[in-house]
Formats: C-alpha cells, sequence, structure tokens
C-alpha cells in the first residue's frame, strides 16, 4: 500500500486516515442528511464536493450524493464507487486540491449527527468462529463433542430482524420473555437476567443477485460493499428456553446495532490474511482461493454509570473458521437471492484465549466467573445502564484504518 498523507489534520490513532475513506449518512443543523466521508476528526460532505464539478469525469447523478441512505451510491457498481474513492483520496492528500478551504466542504464530526447507513431490507446471522461454537457446546452440551457433526461442514446460520437494528449511540431496553427458571417445570414471563453483547463484524451487500443464481466463493467479493462493527445483542436466558425446535428468535430479535461508518473492503485488502485449517475438507462450491480473512483487532468495554469504562475482550476478526465469501456462497447456494443493503453478520468472534472471547457468556463462562471492572464491581452479564462498546481496526506497516465504535446503553426493562 503506497503511503498516502492528507493536508487535512489527521491523528497518528486516528481510524479515519487518508487511506480509510469510509462512507457514512451524517446531517447538521445545516443539512439534511446525505452521504459523507469520515477522515481524521472531519467529515467530507460530498453534496458539497460534487457541487463543485469534482465528480463530474464520472458522468453520474450528482443527486445520489444527497440521499439519506447508500443504497443508491452503493448501486452504482463497484467500477464507480472505487473511481470516486479514489477521487476523495486525491482531493484530500493534494496539497493544491480544488476543495482546500473550500467552506462548507469539511464538517467537524462532533457537530454531526450519523445515521443508519443503508437501509436494511434482510439480515442473516452466521455462527462461524470455531471457538465460540466449541465454547457453548462445552457449556450446554458435551465437553468431548462440543461441536455438532454439521459445524465443519457448513457456514451455520439463521434469518433475524432488519427492523430491529440500531445505530451507534441508540439507547436499548432491556428485553423481555419467556425463561425456565433453574428447578422450575413451567416458565414464567420476566424481564431477562442474562443480557449480553456479541463482538461480530457485518458485511453489506452492495450488488444485488438473481433469484435461482447461486453467488460463488470466487465472486463473491463483488457482491461485498463494505463492513461495520455489529453487536448482536442476545438474552441467554430468553434463548436457552426457546432456541429448540427451530433456533434463536425473541432472545435475538429485540436488538442488534452496527457502526455507522462502512469501510469498503478496498480499504482493507492490505489486511487480509489466510484462515485457519479447514479439516475436513469443505465441499466444492465451499472451496476458494487466496486469502479471505482479516486481519482486524477488535476490543469490548464495559462502562457503569457514573464510571470508567472497562475492556474485557481483545479478538480479531482473523480467527473465523468461515471466513465471508464462504458465507454468501452457503447463503445463495440454494438459489436464495440478496439485494444491495442487505446484511449479514459473522457470528460472535473469539479466539483461543480467555480474553479474546467474543461475549459475556465465555468471558464469565455461563455465570460461574465473575468479570471485575475498574470501579471495583463484578459482571456475569450486563446490567441496568451500563454501556457497552465495541471498536476495531486494521494496522500494518504505519497505515491504519478503522470502523470507529458501536455504543449502546442499556435502559430498564419497559
Amino acid at each position: 500500500m503506497a503511503k498516502l498523507t492528507s493536508w487535512v489534520d489527521v491523528a497518528p490513532d486516528s481510524d479515519f486516515t487518508i487511506h480509510n475513506i469510509p462512507f457514512g449518512i451524517f446531517s447538521n443543523a445545516n443539512n439534511s442528511p446525505r452521504i459523507g466521508v469520515a477522515i481524521g476528526d472531519e467529515i467530507l460532505d460530498l453534496v458539497a464536493v460534487a457541487k463543485l464539478g469534482c465528480f463530474d469525469q464520472l458522468k453520474i447523478d450528482k443527486s445520489v450524493f444527497n440521499r439519506p441512505v447508500l443504497n443508491d451510491f452503493i448501486a452504482l457498481g463497484k467500477p464507480v464507487t472505487k473511481k470516486i474513492r479514489k477521487e476523495i483520496q486525491k482531493l484530500l492528500s493534494d496539497k493544491k486540491s480544488r476543495i482546500k478551504g473550500k467552506s462548507g466542504i469539511l464538517i467537524p464530526r462532533k457537530k454531526a449527527k450519523m445515521h443508519m447507513p443503508v437501509k436494511i431490507g434482510d439480515y442473516t446471522d452466521f455462527y462461524s468462529s470455531v471457538e465460540h461454537a466449541t465454547n457453548v457446546g462445552k457449556m450446554f452440551r458435551d465437553p468431548e463433542n462440543a461441536l455438532l457433526p454439521n459445524w465443519k461442514h457448513i457456514p451455520v446460520g439463521y434469518h433475524g430482524r432488519a427492523s430491529s437494528i440500531v445505530i451507534d449511540g441508540t439507547p436499548i431496553h432491556r428485553p423481555k420473555g419467556q425463561v425456565l427458571p433453574k428447578g422450575k417445570e413451567r416458565p414464567v414471563f420476566q424481564a431477562s437476567n442474562r443480557l449480553d453483547f456479541e463482538l461480530e463484524i457485518g458485511f453489506i451487500i452492495g450488488k444485488n443477485s438473481r433469484l435461482g443464481n447461486p453467488v460463488s466463493t470466487d465472486k463473491a467479493e463483488d457482491h461485498i460493499f463494505g463492513l461495520v462493527l455489529f453487536n448482536d445483542w442476545s438474552a441467554r436466558d430468553i434463548q436457552k428456553w426457546e432456541y429448540v425446535p427451530l433456533g434463536p428468535f425473541l432472545g435475538k430479535n429485540f436488538a442488534s446495532a452496527i457502526s455507522p461508518w462502512v469501510v469498503t473492503l478496498e480499504a482493507l485488502e492490505e489486511f487480509k490474511v489466510h484462515g485457519p485449517k479447514q479439516t475436513p475438507r469443505v465441499l466444492p462450491y465451499l472451496r476458494f482461493e487466496g486469502a479471505k480473512n482479516y486481519d482486524l483487532n477488535l476490543e469490548v468495554a464495559i462502562k457503569p454509570q457514573g464510571g470508567k469504562e472497562t475492556r474485557v475482550s481483545y479478538s480479531n476478526f482473523k480467527y473465523m473458521y468461515w471466513n465471508m465469501c464462504q458465507q454468501l456462497a452457503h447463503h445463495t447456494s440454494n438459489g436464495c437471492d440478496v439485494k444491495i443493503g442487505d446484511i449479514m453478520a459473522s457470528g460472535t468472534i473469539s479466539g483461543k484465549e480467555d480474553t479474546s472471547f467474543g461475549s459475556m457468556l465465555e468471558l464469565a463462562w455461563a455465570g460461574t466467573k465473575p468479570l471485575s471492572l475498574s470501579d471495583g464491581s463484578t459482571r456475569v452479564f450486563i446490567n441496568d445502564n451500563d454501556t457497552v462498546t465495541l471498536r476495531g481496526h486494521g494496522k500494518k506497516n504505519g497505515v491504519r484504518v478503522g470502523f470507529g465504535q458501536v455504543s449502546n446503553k442499556i435502559k430498564p426493562a419497559r
């Protein structure tokens, strides 16, 4: 990756460097929701940039930047969006850039409001970390045979609820549902007392597929626009009672949360790595060539009300057993179509070390190993008024590309 510098002031530890150029939807006191790009502590207003004629050579409809979601922009196709990203990099690195010093071009991020980046049509969540699946199997099934027979043959997933996916900063109310108290034969309806986070990465579909036409692993990246941080909030006690026989339902669909900036695959190319060896060998339609995992550092922090945050998990996206190309290939292998804006989440990302587990279920081992926070309190699951924050970035050869954060405060049940 060629080292670039920007005339915009960017801190060395910023996620939003000239190498990133993530797309999102923002508004401020003067403008309705529109497309912007994060650079350092600023947002580049692409409506204002387009008005200066910076994208005229691409012969696109300039109004595409003045939309409340990215769907129409993504629909321009990667050949176009890649050129737009490259042009933005040139504009932000050229000291004689035509946008430098222009009024209304750069908006302070702290004065802007971020919105959902895409209109999500459908959402699928996977279960693709072998460490996470093994941990769960040890806790609830058989310590000697933790994985179910199908796990190393298919990227297991379920269809979630798109309507309850929210943006960073959105408060989340503790869900209610049926739970089966220990030692009881009949369930009760109550607020969950085993509320959990799940550290995940979500990928956003960037190209429609046609019903009946599978997407192969070698074409999958053409259908993925970019990635976001994803917190798949979970009510473990509700989930435990309801998941047999049809899998996750109310224990999952009350809320999931994403970071507001979509980091493109092009920005993450430098961080590609090979994933774990897959044994037994997968079926032909799930095979692929090259590196398809990503070396992205991930962390989770918990902040009690009035206290300081404590980092409780340090993980990495490279640990995933099933990669995104395999997930998309399997998802569409029966002819299921995907649409621009659909989101698919990785499943909980856990590593081999205790500190790299991506959920409280694992970190506190089903409530048997309480975690200590910096204020002296302990947690086995998430309390009311706790704020949980996910962060992530890649760093290599002095180049940093990050996601910012997704942070949510838990409110009491209604």
